[in-house]
């Protein structure tokens, strides 16, 4: 079996990838919380609404929306067609 020695200065690199590796993931990451699904709390941020108007729009079919298990999802872009006013 062969010895390696490893030195300080193969550590610090070793750490400085592993830095820079986890950023990207972390970009990565932050990407998807910007993804084509939002909850309804962040709809009723993004359109200033209440829950009840939420719901009425769910109701009447004006805001297209998927369940899962008990919670809404809606589509980021039928929530911007909806913020233009194109819905």
């Amino acid at each position: 079996m062969a010895v390696e020695i490893i030195t300080k200065e193969d550590l610090q690199l070793f750490k400085a990838e592993l830095v820079c590796e986890i950023k990207q993931l972390l970009a990565k990451d932050n990407s998807r919380q910007d993804g084509e699904w939002l909850r309804s709390s962040q709809v009723m941020k993004i359109l200033p609404m209440s829950a009840n108007t939420l719901q009425a729009l769910r109701i009447s079919g004006k805001l297209n929306f998927t369940k899962v298990g008990g919670i809404f999802y809606y589509k980021r872009e039928d929530v911007r067609r909806m913020l233009e006013g194109n819905s």
